[in-house]
C-alpha cells in the first residue's frame, strides 16, 4: 500500500527541479514555480470549496516545519475554522489596529494644521510648535498618543512648574487640546491626562501660588525672535530702551 503521508524527504524535496505539484500527504505539497522557486502550500477542502493556502518558502521553513505548520491548519479545519478566512481577519485587525496609532508629535501637527488658519497670527502657530518641541517632545513626542499617562505630563511639566511658570502652564494647556483632538479623531479614549481639574490640580501647586505676583514671567526663548521682531517695528523711545 503506497504511503500516505510524509512521501517526501529532505534530499529529495532538495533535489526536485521540475514546475509542478509534490505531495507528502494530508494536503501539504511542495510547489515548484515556472523560474525554480520552492515553496510550502497546503490544499484543502471546505464546504465543499477547494483551497490553497501558502505556508511559506521553502528556503525558510525545512520540511519539518513545513509538516507542522500544516498541521496547525488542519487543527483549525477541524474546529470548523477556514484557515485562510482566519489569517486575513488577523491581518485585518492588525492594520485596522496599526491605523489606529499615531505618535504625540504627528498628533500636534495634525492639531495645529487643522486649527492654524483660526488663529490671530502665523506667530501664534510658531509658537504652539516651538513650545510642544521643545518641551513635550523630548519625554512623549515618539510615543502612542494612546498610551500618554499623567505621570508622563507631570515629567513635563515639573522642572519647569516653578521656575517658568506661564510657560509650564501654556505647555499644558496645548497638550491638553493635542489629546483632546487625538481622541475626537479615534486615536485615544478615557480622561485626558493633560486635564487640570480634578487631575493635575490635585498635583501640581496653582500657577498664581507659584508665580511672582510682582513680576512678569520670564519670555521663553523660543519665544524671543518673534518678539524682538514686533518690538522692531515699533516706534518711540520705550521700544528703543526695551530693545
Amino acid at each position: 500500500m503506497a504511503k500516505l503521508i510524509e512521501r517526501l524527504n529532505p534530499m529529495q524535496a532538495f533535489k526536485l527541479k521540475d514546475p509542478g505539484y509534490y505531495c507528502d500527504g494530508a494536503g501539504l505539497y511542495l510547489q515548484i514555480a515556472k523560474g525554480g522557486s520552492k515553496s510550502w502550500v497546503l490544499r484543502y477542502t471546505v464546504n465543499g470549496r477547494s483551497r490553497e493556502m501558502g505556508l511559506g518558502s521553502f528556503t525558510t521553513f525545512s520540511l519539518a516545519e513545513a509538516r507542522k505548520r500544516a498541521s496547525e491548519q488542519r487543527k483549525k479545519l477541524s474546529d470548523g475554522v477556514d484557515p485562510i478566512d482566519a489569517k486575513r481577519g488577523t491581518l485585518l485587525e492588525r492594520r485596522l489596529a496599526a491605523a489606529k496609532v499615531i505618535t504625540f508629535d504627528k498628533a500636534a501637527k495634525g492639531f495645529i494644521e487643522a486649527n492654524e488658519s483660526s488663529w490671530r497670527s502665523a506667530k501664534h502657530g510658531e509658537q504652539w510648535r516651538n513650545t510642544l518641541t521643545t518641551y513635550a517632545s523630548p519625554v512623549i513626542g515618539d510615543l502612542p498618543v494612546s498610551a500618554i499617562s499623567t505621570a508622563l505630563v507631570m515629567k513635563i511639566l515639573q522642572p519647569i512648574w516653578s521656575t517658568k511658570t506661564e510657560t509650564a502652564t501654556r505647555v499644558r494647556g496645548r497638550i491638553e487640546k493635542v489629546l483632546d483632538w487625538a481622541k475626537v479623531q479615534g486615536y485615544r479614549s478615557g480622561d485626558n491626562p493633560a486635564a487640570w481639574k480634578g487631575n493635575l490640580a490635585e498635583a501640581l501647586p496653582k500657577p498664581s501660588r507659584v508665580a511672582d505676583a510682582g513680576h512678569h514671567a520670564a519670555l521663553p526663548w523660543v519665544e524671543m525672535g518673534a518678539f524682538m521682531r514686533d518690538l522692531r517695528a515699533m516706534h518711540g523711545i520705550g521700544s528703543l530702551a526695551t530693545q
